[in-house]
Order: C-alpha cells, then structure tokens, then sequence
C-alpha cells in the first residue's frame, strides 16, 4: 500500500515537473517569437512595400495612372461670353474642379486669326484687331492663371491648323501661300463652313505656323500646344503650282490625276509628318517639358481622306497625348470606333483619351448618352475631352443642377495632372 503510494507520488512529482517545464518552455518560446517579430518587423515592412511596388509595376499598360487620365474639355469660340468675362472664367474654372476635371483646351488659332496680342500676326499684316477680354486685359493670360491656381492644366489649342476662310486677311493677303484641287478650285465645304487650305510643303507657311505656335508658348504659360484633325490636308488638295514642281522633282514623274493614289497620298502624308516632326523639335527647344498633344479623327479616316499619319507621329515619339474624336450617335458605333488597335497601341505610351460630343447650339445632346460614352471609355481606361464648354450645362436639356451631378457621378474623385514647369 505504501510503495503503491510512494509510486503515485513519484508519478504526481514527475508529472508535475513535466508540466511545468512545459509551461516554461511554451513561455519561453513566446517570449523569443515576440523578440523576433520585434527585430523583424521592419524588414517585414520594406518587403510589403517592395511587393506593392512590384505589384503596380506590372499594372497593365492601358490602366492608365490616375495623374495621367484626361478629363478635359475645349473651349470654342462659342464660349467667348465666357473667356472674356473675368468673373465667368472664375465660375468656370471653380466649376471644372468641383467637378474634378483636370484640363483646359483653350482656342487660340481660329478662321484665320490668333485669340491673343501677336506680334506675329500683326507683323503678317493679317489681324487688323486684337481679341481682348471686357476690361481690355489678355484673355488667354487671364484663363491660364485662373486655372493654374485652381490646379487645372491649360493647353491651347490650334483648331484650325492649314484651314482658313477665303474672306480673312491671310487669305487674301497670302495667295500663293494656299493650294489647290486638280480643277485649280481652293474651298472646300467643312463644319466652319467654306475654307482654303494652306500648302503645308510651302517653306513660307511651315515658318508661319511654326512663329505662332512657338510665340503661344513662350508667350504664355501654357503647358503645351495641341493640334487637331485640321493639321492636315483633305486628299483633294496638293495640285498647286509650288507642290506640283516638288514632287515631279522628287519623283521624276507628275502627281497622279487620281486623288487618292497611294503612292501620292504617301508623299503628301509624309510630307506633313516631316513638318511636324520639325514642330515638335522648336517647341521642345523653347520648353522641353511642353506637352504635344494632338487631337485627330480615327486613323483610317484621317490618313486616307486627310494625309494625316497621326500614327506615325506617335510612333516616332513627338506626341505626348492623343484625344481622338469620335462623334456618334449611338454607342455601337462610339464603342467600335474607341475599341480600335490604333488607340490601344498609343495607351501603351502615351495618356490617350476620347473626345466626346456634350452637344452643339441648335443640337444638344442628352446626359444620359454622354454617361454612357464616357462610362464606355472608363471601362477601356481611357480619358475623355468634352466638345465644348458651354455645352456641358449651360445650353443643355437638362436643369444646371442635374447635368452638373451627372458629370459628378463620372469623376467622383480628384485626379489632378502635374503642371509643366
């Protein structure tokens, strides 16, 4: 009975010894793992955020960066009530922001005129006037450093590039500047009505835009320069007197009577890109960081009727933003046309974005169709630019309020561009 006890006892002790070293190594343990988190935990931090890093760098291509995307919109000559009030331009700019848009595309070359005190033109002899704001100030200055305080980018805008009225001062001061069709007629019929073109291979012209665009930019600051479907040439044209001798030189062979010969439509086409090639290299000369933006019709289209080789532009590295316009009714068409290759190649490169109809004086266009384009781009992660300012609320279908909430509810954040400097 004793040693039965004894033995129990001997059990219990060694039971109990067992227990306890276990609790002291179970503590002991804990003890060192929390020593260990404790000395590891910073390196636990640099590794998260290194895989972060390495997560978003391999984010796909098309996805642009959120200080990248476009959300802009051109201001026309339809908005000059606007521009030339200071106080307008103050409530435009504040509602752009509200509204978390990010840039400005300020017209400053239209039917033949600058928007802007220029010694170029005036020493062209082609502006007998001077575009000025209500109390005489600088309407582009003026819009520039409204937006600039409220973190908005300003770009102007070329509109009319080659293009103008047969009844401006250019026009009939500069005759031999314009080029022709093969039935020596000059117009042609566009959305600004009848127009001339300038013969973009003429020396004297290239020097011309070149000293208005370069004066835009040193003048101001702007944060770049775009260029849109006009910087081109109708396929038409070319068959003037100064193009016919360069290109039988060149050719050892007249141009093709058919408008549309590839060869011919090639030489035209490169012809211009070379130009703006040349552009592209003043303006960078004058302000490196300046953004060159372009603004064309979809590839086929501008290439075949206006030898206009956007895509080789962008492949030759001189265009820093692409908008391509795409203008339709209904969104089939407006989803087909922003699905193609080309835009999805310039997302690979360059921030791209999609110019959209918000509607036209005596043609508005309802809320509901612009949500759902501007929805459609978003979900291809593209930007946008509206066509034109006063068409975003105020000559619009539906009340100021609803149609400023619609545009709230398609930018509900802030995504502000980094200012050129």
């Amino acid at each position: 009975m004793v040693s039965r006890f004894n033995r129990k006892s001997e059990q219990w002790r060694v039971w109990v010894a067992n227990a306890s070293f276990k609790s002291m190594k179970s503590s002991f343990i804990v003890q060192n793992w929390r020593r260990l988190l404790k000395s590891l935990f910073p390196i636990l931090v640099l590794i998260s955020f290194i895989t972060v890093l390495l997560v978003d760098s391999f984010t796909p291509a098309v996805a642009q960066l959120p200080r990248q995307e476009i959300r802009g919109v051109w201001m026309t000559n339809n908005d000059f009530d606007t521009l030339k009030n200071r106080e307008k331009v103050q409530d435009a700019v504040s509602q752009l922001r509200r509204l978390n848009f990010n840039t400005i595309y300020p017209v400053v070359w239209n039917s033949g005129y600058v928007m802007y005190p220029s010694a170029i033109a005036q020493r062209a002899g082609i502006q007998p006037f001077v575009y000025k704001g209500s109390d005489g100030h600088d309407i582009l200055a003026d819009l520039i450093n409204q937006a600039h305080r409220k973190g908005l980018l300003v770009i102007p805008w070329f509109e009319f590039g080659f293009m103008a009225p047969p009844t401006s001062e250019l026009a009939l001061n500069y005759p031999d500047w314009f080029t022709q069709k093969r039935d020596g007629s000059q117009t042609s019929i566009s959305a600004a009505g009848e127009v001339m073109w300038l013969n973009p291979f003429h020396p004297q012209v290239q020097q011309f835009i070149t000293n208005l665009v370069l004066e835009t930019v040193t003048q101001y600051d702007a944060d770049g320069i775009q260029f849109d479907d006009h910087m081109s040439l109708p396929h038409e044209f070319g068959y003037d007197q100064y193009t016919v001798s360069l290109y039988t030189k060149e050719t050892k062979n007249p141009p093709p009577t058919n408008s549309q010969d590839a060869a011919w439509v090639k030489w035209r086409a490169d012809k211009i890109t070379a130009f703006m090639v040349q552009l592209n290299q003043a303006v960078k000369q004058r302000k490196p960081q300046a953004i060159f933006s372009v603004s064309p019709n979809y590839y086929d289209f501008a290439y075949k009727f206006h030898l206009q080789d956007w895509l080789s532009w962008m492949r030759q590295n001189i265009v820093d933003e692409l908008i391509v316009q795409v203008y339709r009714p209904d969104l089939q068409s407006f989803v087909a046309n922003i699905s193609r290759q080309e835009i999805q190649e310039a997302q690979q490169i360059i921030p791209t974005g999609i110019g959209i109809m918000t509607g036209l004086r005596n043609n508005p266009v309802p809320m509901q169709k612009i949500k759902s384009q501007v929805r459609a781009a978003q979900e291809r992660g593209l930007g946008v630019t509206f066509f034109y300012y006063e068409s975003l609320w105020n000559d619009a279908l539906e009340p100021l309020n609803e149609r400023q909430a619609g545009f709230q509810s398609l930018f509900p954040s802030s995504a502000l561009r980094a200012k050129v400097e």
